[in-house]
């Protein structure tokens, strides 16, 4: 794979320009490729952004029957028509205009402020293509757009607009953010700015079935050692996304995995000059259900978990890193990595210091201890060994400190608690002043702050001295 550097000019805007929506290059793949696999495809975005008006050009376009819900006004007659009692004791439905049945396409507009006991109800319609048990045959593409949910932990959102359910945030295998009026070129915001209301000329309707046909056929021509190759890049991607917080679930895994190759091709189609890591991570940053959830996803982290997976694929299978970066939990990527004594010095370096990095205080003493003790110190480069040798100081020796405090303050409670604490160890206890020195000394730099931290830094201390000494 080449470079992973993304720009969403690298990817053409033809199919989307020529059905009257500009500016939007930068998602054409990955919704071409929810067009191309049938697979739920979800828009989040500011009003204004183009949502509602992509979703219905594509339909036009696909010269399929299509219905558009508001579904913040939804109710379940809308959907299903009015049920009859039918002479066999069933239910039929009268179905009306409106009504589901016979749609090629469905568009869930403002989904995210739709009654909770609707979206109950569409679930099995974006999921399985049913409704009320009954099976769609004729849906084939199934949409819905969305505002940025507004959360407790954050007012960037839209008031009303509420994050959607987890079960069925994760049942659209595509969920894109719109592009933003700022990222538009001047050209593109004054085709914004002039646009009519022409609809979808015969020409953009052929191009974009021929730009569909040429990805179905990408899809299907795809390489088995190409597959395998993606397939490894997502299993290797998952721990490390949940390193950086962002956990995915097993379907998910799958949807993303069915995501690439599909943004891959997509993305040949529409560019044959294609750079592959180009489309690997548009098709991650297309994928994660936590937008839909409200749930902010660091593209710095997202990014580097990127890059450790693409460089993990280009590993060779014997080589330790790819096991190290597999491994979900820190420990084991620590202990892995002091066990692969052939780690280049930078490498292991780098698994050190994000390791330290993730580990709560108290843990994060005794896994330097278990460094020095091992004398896997001796391999990381003099940045890192000099920041963790000023915390292996103050483990080594008893920590020296006056400090005057009032008896009502917190800090007074907190040393109380410590002292408690530390009579419980044992003297003849070989590990014990490690211990005792490791949160006295967290105490001294003033990181326990209430005697629940203190609590939670003595038994962190005390799991991880053991757990890393375990062969």
């Amino acid at each position: 794979m080449k470079s992973e550097n993304y720009t969403g000019a690298a990817v053409q805007t033809d199919w989307l320009t020529r059905l009257g929506v500009v500016g939007l290059g930068a998602i054409a793949a990955p919704v071409l490729a929810a067009l191309a696999t049938e697979t739920p495809l979800l828009l989040i975005g500011p009003h204004g952004t183009a949502k509602s008006l992509l979703l219905t050009r594509t339909a036009e376009a696909l010269q399929i029957p299509f219905r558009h819900y508001n579904a913040s006004l939804l109710n379940f007659d809308d959907l299903v028509g009015f049920p009859v009692p039918a002479p066999d004791r069933t239910l039929e439905y009268i179905k009306t205009p409106a009504s589901i049945w016979g749609a090629g396409a469905v568009i869930f507009d403002e989904i995210s402020r739709c009654r909770s006991d609707v979206q109950n109800k569409l679930f099995p319609i974006i999921h399985e293509r049913r409704v009320q048990g009954l099976l769609l045959t004729e849906l084939r593409h199934r949409w819905a757009a969305m505002n940025p949910p507004t959360t407790d932990n954050q007012d960037s959102g839209y008031a009303g607009s509420e994050p959607l359910d987890k079960a069925l945030a994760d049942r659209f295998g595509f969920v894109v953010q719109m592009p933003a009026w700022s990222g538009f070129s001047k050209a593109q915001q004054l085709a914004v700015i002039r646009a009519g209301d022409d609809g979808v000329s015969p020409e953009g309707r052929k191009y974009l079935a021929d730009l569909l046909g040429r990805t179905q056929d990408l899809l299907s021509d795809m390489t088995v050692d190409f597959e395998e190759g993606i397939a490894d890049y997502v299993q290797t991607l998952l721990p490390l996304l949940s390193q950086a917080g962002i956990a995915l679930s097993p379907r998910r895994a799958n949807l993303l995995y069915r995501a690439v190759l599909a943004v891959n091709a997509a993305a040949q189609a529409i560019d044959p000059g294609n750079d592959v890591s180009d489309s690997v991570l548009l098709a991650l940053r297309s994928c994660l259900p936590q937008r839909a959830e409200g749930i902010p996803v660091p593209e710095v982290k997202l990014l580097a978990a990127h890059r450790e997976a693409i460089r993990a694929v280009k590993l060779s299978p014997n080589d330790p890193m790819r096991a190290i970066l597999a491994a979900t939990d820190p420990l084991d990527r620590l202990k892995l990595a002091i066990q692969a004594n052939r780690l280049l010095k930078g490498e292991f370096s780098r698994v050190t210091a994000d390791v330290l990095a993730q580990l709560p205080v108290g843990a994060r003493e005794a896994a330097i201890v278990h460094l020095f003790e091992t004398g896997a110190v001796g391999r990381l480069n003099a940045a890192v060994a000099s920041q963790i040798g000023e915390i292996y100081r103050d483990i080594a020796t008893p920590p020296e400190f006056s400090e005057t405090l009032s008896a009502s303050s917190s800090r007074y409670t907190t040393w109380g608690r410590i002292k408690d604490l530390l009579a419980r160890l044992d003297p003849q206890d070989p590990r014990a002043h490690f211990h005792a020195n490791a949160v006295a000394s967290l105490f001294a730099r003033k990181q326990l702050l209430t005697p629940d931290d203190a609590e939670k830094s003595f038994a962190a201390f005390s799991a991880t001295d053991q757990r890393v000494r375990l062969a």
